[in-house]
């Protein structure tokens, strides 16, 4: 299928898809997660071949993925998302008399997706962000991510025989695919996980088309954690032993591993302890292999580095750890703050932890950030604390940032550049408000309104009345 006849049959199908009853396209949804689950066997063989991972890894992710498809489902059923307001007409309004005015919020149209090679299940085919705009009433166009191109066209097929109606999904292929479904007059957004040059790039050319339309691009980050020296004193072995643990996880190539410790002197020799010998595990791919060996090489030659934890064998991706202190870094901040895929520590030594707070305050946005402290110093603690939530889209207490829950309350995003729209979240039900636009009805007969605006209120959503 072409990009332009995927679009056009997803055109043909956004108004049928939202206005679908919340019965039907939630029961879609789980048949989906259902056709995945039928495939597992095949599909986690399949990323395993494409990917380098391992089953369990694997098996874990389809499993996040089938519950989001179901999670999301129940979003549908609830409704809460339309955040249906009607306000009845009252002559005696401070302003003038109000008209009977009803808002609500509706499916904006067909949704492009750029698959992530990191995640082949979770950030893919069917995974979160196809899941969100299908909730919200979009149909979605993939474009598959080269990484796994056998695995995403067998989850394609999955998805194929989960009877979702004509032109709600399509799969495309190939850089050039994705880049003129971007620019097809009838996309409405599109969304992203990836590196910073290709959401940029990306960003650009949705941002300049004759109709500029929303794109929602997560770009990764340095995840900075930071470590006062009364918790380094208390639980010194501890917390290296968690950073270490947080910055290999998945061989570093989580978009939230902790690439960047605040420590007092000393912490870092700990860490270095546990990551040295590290046997190097397996890379996504050699592109990505060859990509954090150039940056880390790279960072590692910048003036003020120390190398403290890197292997005999330059040519491994193994885990490395480098070392500088706080003046040095903020002399090179740019290169010093800049995300290196894979499992490369950068620790900042300090004497001060007030100067911690403006060398954090100078960093680029953040998807998350961390604070390792004692219960006792958290009162003396809030100048810090509010630096790095200005910061990031997630601040975590004696936690490290890798494991992103899919909840309620979960927020994956962050000021630029860790993402392109820091008000949204590609995680967590939250996600579908990124595929919604407000619609205001003034006046309008009962018969013209769409479903969850009505007084009978077929849809059973969640009516604010006033």
């Amino acid at each position: 299928m072409t990009p332009d006849q995927a679009v056009s049959a997803a055109v043909a199908a956004a108004p049928g898809w939202a206005a679908s009853p919340p019965a039907e396209r939630a029961a879609r949804l789980a048949a989906v997660a259902d056709a995945l689950e039928a495939a597992r066997e095949e599909l986690v063989a399949l990323a395993g071949e494409e990917s380098r991972l391992g089953p369990a890894r694997l098996n874990g992710e389809l499993t996040r993925t089938t519950f989001q498809l179901r999670l999301f489902a129940e979003q549908v059923l609830e409704g809460a998302f339309h955040d249906a307001r009607i306000d009845r007409p009252d002559p005696d309004w401070p302003t003038g008399p109000r008209p009977d005015l009803r808002r609500c919020r509706t499916a904006l149209g067909p949704v492009l997706v750029f698959a992530a090679s990191n995640f082949p299940f979770a950030f893919s085919v069917a995974g979160g962000d196809t899941a969100s705009a299908w909730a919200a009433g979009c149909p979605v166009v993939v474009k598959a991510h080269p990484g796994h191109p056998r695995l995403s066209r067998r989850t394609a097929e999955a998805i194929a025989g989960a009877g979702l109606p004509d032109g709600v999904f399509a799969l495309i292929e190939g850089e050039e695919a994705g880049v003129e479904a971007l620019r097809h007059p009838g996309l409405a957004a599109a969304a992203f996980t990836g590196s910073q040059r290709g959401g940029l790039a990306l960003a650009r050319i949705a941002a300049q088309r004759p109709e500029p339309i929303p794109f929602y691009g997560e770009m990764g980050s340095v995840n900075p954690a930071v470590v006062t020296p009364l918790a380094a004193e208390a639980r010194a072995e501890e917390i290296a032993e968690g950073y270490a643990a947080s910055l290999t996880l998945g061989a570093g190539q989580f978009c939230t591993n902790p690439g960047l410790l605040f420590a007092p002197a000393g912490l870092p020799d700990r860490v270095a302890a546990h990551l040295r010998g590290a046997a190097a595990a397996p890379m996504l791919n050699e592109r990505i292999a060859s990509g954090y060996l150039a940056a880390a090489d790279a960072l590692g030659s910048r003036p003020g580095v120390r190398r403290l934890v890197w292997p005999d064998e330059e040519d491994a991706p193994a885990p490395r750890l480098l070392t500088m202190d706080l003046a040095a870094f903020r002399a090179d901040i740019d290169a010093a703050a800049e995300e290196c895929f894979g499992p490369l520590g950068l620790a900042v030594t300090y004497e001060s932890l007030d100067d911690v707070a403006d060398a954090v305050a100078a960093l680029p946005g953040q998807l998350t950030a961390s604070l390792h402290a004692e219960p006792e110093e958290a009162g003396g603690l809030a100048p810090l604390a509010a630096v790095l939530a200005g910061r990031s889209g997630r601040v975590l207490w004696n936690q490290w940032p890798t494991g992103v829950s899919v909840t309620h309350a979960m927020q994956h995003g962050g000021p630029y550049p860790a993402t392109t729209a820091p008000a949204a979240t590609s995680v967590g039900p939250a996600a579908i408000e990124r595929f919604l636009r407000p619609v205001a009805y003034q006046g309008w007969p009962q018969d013209l309104l769409p479903p969850p605006l009505r007084d009978d209120n077929p849809w059973k959503v969640p009516q604010a009345v006033r």
